[in-house]
């Protein structure tokens, strides 16, 4: 092993310039790859971070507006929702469905503390089973429990962003614990406070639902239900479900049984499967142009293999003279052509990871508004250890593929030929 390893150092540096060159089209190549990679799940991760926080098992349900006429009902109806609803599907899907809540919310408020005055404050009117479904994060207090809804108190749940304005600056948050706080015309006992995410522009103050729905003078009516589930595995048991579902609600609110757009749900579970079929996806084609990007360096390490072949001609026919087998020559020209590219593979390699950390600090940092919130464009685009192991296998087979032809010419060259060789 070690006078291969010797052999194939003469080699190279017999062909500094020559080597370095065709070299760096390898390098080249496993750069774009993973940087290419990198650009791509920082996309995703992107795309996925308005997800983060939610159980991955959740469905919402929205009322929305009739397609056909029904009943004496004509097209373009409002539909609604109400608590019949929620504890119906409970009752109907015990097998399936593990927890049913709702929320409700209204936005608009001004919110007083001391002499501090803050604006445009949401109210959500939740109940307690939104902490694990949203998975919020509680950092001191607790969050709404279910004496909170069944005596309607005045008790609310704040951001660690707004506890942190409160306290001047203090990430001391259990100072804010049991104060006063005014929102619109009532006062509010603090009973906890929950982590948002600062690129979200989070203002929702977390109220009892039966106490939203005093205050604002709802009637039994709800913006939405939602609920987390088990037991549905694939796309088509969760379509099916859904149907379900919204032929149950169609029948109670004297809907057309096939009229699909009277309720609307939205499926975290699906999303994600979605979302995770347009990743692989995504990095099947980033891998496909990277791949074709590496090609035109294994053309060039193959190349520069005929030619040591054809420079060597004489060399391997006094090898072959002296008892040398076919295998042997072969064995040497592949493992010089694996060592060029596994060495510029591997620059190419730390290089683009190096990429991926500075895009991560400069591009990675910027965001734009979408909707009236700051999204930011890249979200940690770096490479994990699946893709390096992969990178690492493409270089040992690009470097065998380009050193493969070479070195059966090379194992074919008679002896006697060789010998007479220039």
């Amino acid at each position: 092993m070690q006078d291969l390893i010797t052999e194939i150092w003469e080699s190279i540096r017999r062909n500094k310039l020559r080597t370095t060159l065709t070299g760096f089209s390898v390098a080249w190549g496993i750069f774009m790859i993973i940087v290419l990679l990198g650009a791509g799940n920082g996309l995703m991760n992107s795309f996925n971070q308005d997800s983060e926080g939610f159980a991955t098992n959740t469905m919402e349900i929205y009322p929305s507006v009739t397609s056909q006429p029904y009943a004496g009902y004509k097209t373009g109806r409002y539909m609604t929702l109400n608590e019949q609803d929620m504890n119906l599907l409970a009752r109907q899907f015990p097998d399936i469905i593990d927890q049913v809540t709702t929320s409700v919310s209204r936005s608009g408020f001004t919110l007083n503390y001391k002499k501090k005055y803050l604006n445009d404050m949401t109210l959500n009117g939740t109940f307690p089973g939104q902490v694990n479904m949203n998975h919020i994060d509680i950092l001191a207090g607790r969050f709404i429990n279910n004496l909170d809804i069944a005596e309607k108190r005045k008790v609310v749940v704040i951001t660690h962003l707004l506890a942190k304005n409160l306290l001047e600056g203090s990430t001391d948050y259990k100072q804010v614990i049991g104060k006063k706080i005014k929102v619109g015309n009532l006062i509010f006992t603090i009973v906890g406070v929950r982590h948002a995410e600062e690129n979200r522009n989070d203002r929702d103050l977390h109220i009892p639902y039966t106490t939203a729905r005093t205050i604002f003078g709802m009637s039994n009516d709800l913006d939405l239900i939602a609920f987390t589930f088990n037991g549905l595995e694939t796309e088509e048991e969760n379509d099916a479900f859904e149907a379900r579902l919204k032929q149950i609600l169609n029948a109670r609110h004297q809907a057309a049984p096939d009229d699909e757009s009277a309720y609307y749900i939205w499926n975290q579970f699906t999303q994600n499967m979605q979302m995770n079929k347009g990743r692989g996806y995504l990095n099947t084609g980033l891998w496909i142009v990277g791949l074709f990007t590496l090609l035109g360096g294994i053309v060039g390490v193959s190349n520069i293999m005929l030619i040591t072949v054809k420079e060597r001609t004489h060399e391997f026919g006094i090898r072959k003279a002296i008892g040398a087998s076919p295998w042997n020559i072969t064995k040497l020209i592949i493992a010089e052509s694996i060592g060029i590219t596994a060495i510029f593979g591997y620059i190419g390699m730390v290089l683009g990871m190096i990429a991926c950390i500075i895009m991560d600090q400069t591009i990675g940092q910027e965001s734009m508004d979408v909707f009236g919130q700051s999204i930011r464009l890249l979200i940690n685009p770096t490479v994990g250890l699946n893709e390096a192991v992969k990178s690492t296998v493409v270089l040992v087979i690009a470097g065998t593929i380009a050193g493969l032809f070479p070195a059966v010419k090379a194992a074919r060259v008679r002896p006697i030929e060789a010998l007479r060789a220039d």
